[in-house]
């Protein structure tokens, strides 16, 4: 079947920005569906039926005209955070043309001759402004889609908690149309409390002195987070998520996830990674979505609820951590049914009842244990000694194909 819909990204510079294949398939389509902004783009001669999308949102008006010659108006690249993605999805490739323009992004970073490569594209809209603190380290530049326009004063001052106050800012309005304009300043002296909705900002991370270091590698310090103690401390944490090996795209379970470090540390390994975290301490379930945040991975999901019975209708996971509730009856067990064949399961013991749990679990099901002593140099006096940590037991299988 030939291509019936054609995706066509539109700049702010309107129809005359666009090619001789974008203009003819607006010309030649019965229909034409956007946004207000993007249909106000095109000239007369345009004699499409004109149809916004619908509110809530939704792709039905397009699908429902299948096999009709159907235009989309997009901003910029339909396939940056655009409505080109969820289409290319919902229609058959040999169906489907898409037609991208310059996206904000790369006209941005045309502006600042950063080279796009070497830059990290986020999108805030719709989307927790927390998510740009999983990428602050001096050095970083960011090309930031802004939801509306407070939000470069909202990143602003998220820049100024978090210790980024010097970090340069540029906000761009309405990039590649006659209305275009730039902002520049720094976070912490940032002045301009709203701009035009239609922004994005770019931003030179520069720390002050007093920043914690938060790299993305396994292992964050304690103080990172905010905990009653129950936390996974950061060398058994480190050690912990070697051997749980997230790779990109996978879904943890984080099972009895006290502060949550351990979903946190996984999913900040790379921005696809997925994490659920089950707790039913409601005090700790507070930590967990206040460490989610500043640790920059809001999409952490909360699972309010006890192990096992929390755990029923669940998307099944690469890989589980038990923390907490070893000992529980049927923990273990419905975890195992639950993990994808191949998926790793590992779970920690700290008491003696969960350490003879794990070694007779381990004696049906096999896997790998591990005793983890940890020591510190504290005062002792005039002198210096070392404080042993409780050891940590730690038990690593992975399910059979």
């Amino acid at each position: 079947m030939s291509p019936w819909l054609t995706v066509v990204g539109i700049g702010e510079d309107g129809f005359k920005g666009l090619g001789r294949n974008a203009r003819h398939a607006l010309l030649r389509a019965t229909r034409i569906i956007g946004a207000q902004r993007q249909l106000d783009l095109l000239p007369q001669c345009i004699g499409g039926e004109r149809q916004l999308w619908p509110s809530p949102f939704s792709l039905e008006p397009v699908l429902s005209r299948r096999g009709e010659p159907v235009c989309v108006l997009a901003s910029g690249d339909p396939m940056f955070y655009g409505v080109g993605a969820s289409l290319a999805r919902q229609v058959a490739a040999e169906e489907l043309t898409i037609l991208p323009a310059p996206s904000s992004v790369s006209l941005a970073a045309a502006r600042v001759g950063w080279p796009l490569q070497e830059v990290v594209t986020l999108s805030v809209v719709a989307r927790p402004l927390a998510a740009i603190n999983a990428h602050l380290a001096s050095g970083v530049r960011l090309l930031v889609l802004s939801n509306d326009g407070s939000s470069p004063a909202l990143i602003a001052a998220l820049l100024t908690e978090r210790g980024f106050g010097p970090s340069r800012i540029s906000v761009f309005e309405h990039l590649g149309g006659p209305a275009e304009r730039r902002i520049d300043g720094h976070a912490q002296a940032w002045e301009h409390i709203t701009v035009a909705d239609l922004n994005l900002v770019a931003i030179d991370c520069l720390a002050d002195a007093n920043a914690p270091r938060l790299s993305r590698l396994a292992g964050l310090p304690d103080s990172a987070f905010k905990h009653d103690g129950q936390l996974t401390k950061r060398d058994v944490r480190a050690m912990t998520l070697a051997r749980l090996a997230p790779m990109p795209g996978e879904l943890l379970w984080d099972v009895g996830a006290g502060s949550g470090s351990i979903g946190i540390e996984w999913m900040r390994t790379h921005p696809s990674c997925r994490a659920l975290a089950i707790e039913a301490d409601t005090g700790r379930q507070g930590l967990i979505e206040h460490n989610r945040d500043a640790l920059g991975v809001p999409g952490l999901q909360l699972i309010r609820g006890k192990a096992p019975e929390a755990l029923s209708g669940l998307e099944t996971p690469d890989a589980i951590f038990i923390g907490g509730g070893v000992t529980r009856d049927g923990v273990l067990d419905t975890c195992w049914q639950h993990l994808r064949p191949g998926g790793r399961l590992v779970a920690n013991a700290v008491t003696l009842q969960s350490e003879m749990t794990l070694m007779n679990w381990r004696a049906e099901h096999g896997g790998e244990l591990t005793r983890i002593h940890v020591a510190q140099a504290q005062p002792l006096g005039e002198f210096d000694t070392w404080r042993q940590a409780l050891p940590i037991t730690l038990l690593e299988v992975i399910k059979p194909l």
